[in-house]
């Protein structure tokens, strides 16, 4: 096994500077924008000493898209700036593990977020969904500790996993047979590469299924409402519901079909799909976050006071 040395300077294509650059942008946007929402909810909760659930979950999930993005950023950074950094293998482990565990963190709080608006606003008379709609807000805090606990455990077999795996190439002699050790390597691959789509698949269900029975209430609200000649504020909450879950829905369709591509792709430098791929991952977490923004009356009104103290700022200079 040959010794790594770090490297005296960097070596870089104007492939890697473009992506480099379009994700830095991408990167620093959704950073700043996930940040203000943590901002705004500290703040409340400094003032009213308390947090509803789904201010909770927002908390929980700005706090996980800034981590994400801060560690996915700089393994990108040095990947391309000095990619022989990532051959010493502690490096590699720390910054590949954290990322990997703050992107199942925001995919899994992403999907308790749209499954917290489906029982709250959905209107059902199933008596499992009405004990779900009461029990709600105390199962919350249980819920995000518990897709922490799970986040936690599923980067602990993946680096279990890189780290046989690692063991196996370390071991392996001129005696080994190669089909054998190949075989070995990819039976390690399959079985990481499983877990990450079970984790994708599985958070990907919820909002699908959340964005359904969301639909489903609603027509049927709306049908009883028309035949009724009545009319309900909860129209307008099951509006606002939909809007924000199914534009997420949308969105995190897309983002479910770009990881999965990034399994197939995961092996390939410099290809364009692959810099497509990354490019819309980076956005979902500051496009999803400004949606929620403005979905969020008491958010979208701290963003526009936020934004007109700035111009007037701007301007007065």
């Amino acid at each position: 096994m040959e010794a790594c040395h770090p490297p005296q300077q960097s070596n870089v294509t104007s492939y890697g500077a473009m992506a480099l650059a379009i994700i830095t942008l991408e990167v620093f946007a959704g950073m700043w924008i996930n940040a203000f929402i943590v901002c705004v909810l500290c703040i409340a909760w400094v003032k009213k000493k308390t947090l509803n659930s789904n201010e909770k979950i927002l908390l929980l999930l700005g706090c996980s898209r800034i981590s994400f993005l801060c560690f996915a950023w700089v393994y990108h950074f040095i990947s391309n700036i000095f990619p022989n950094f990532l051959h010493v293998q502690t490096i590699l482990q720390v910054l590949a593990s954290f990322g990997t565990s703050f992107n199942y963190s925001n995919l899994w709080v992403s999907a308790c977020l749209c499954g917290f608006y489906c029982i709250k606003i959905a209107n059902f008379r199933n008596s499992f969904f009405i004990y779900l709609k009461v029990k709600i807000d105390r199962m919350v805090p249980w819920l995000l500790l518990g897709t922490e606990i799970l986040a936690l455990a599923m980067v602990i077999v993946t680096f279990v996993l890189k780290e046989t795996l690692q063991k196996n190439n370390i071991t392996f002699t001129c005696q080994d047979n190669f089909w054998e050790v190949t075989v070995r390597k990819d039976k390690h691959h399959f079985t990481f590469h499983f877990l990450a789509g079970l984790v994708f698949a599985a958070s990907f269900m919820i909002v699908i299924f959340s964005a359904v029975s969301l639909l489903f209430s609603l027509w049927r609200h709306k049908h009883m409402m028309e035949t009724n000649s009545m009319k309900d504020l909860s129209m307008d909450a099951h509006i606002r519901a939909m809007k924000s879950v199914l534009s997420f829905l949308v969105m995190y369709s897309l983002n479910f079909v770009c990881l999965i591509l990034t399994i197939i792709y995961t092996r390939k430098k410099e290809n364009i799909m692959t810099l497509l791929i990354y490019i819309y991952l980076y956005a979902f977490p500051g496009v999803h976050s400004l949606i929620l923004i403005f979905s969020n009356p008491k958010l979208e009104k701290a963003l526009l006071k936020f934004l007109s103290c700035v111009k007037w700022e701007f301007f007065m200079k």
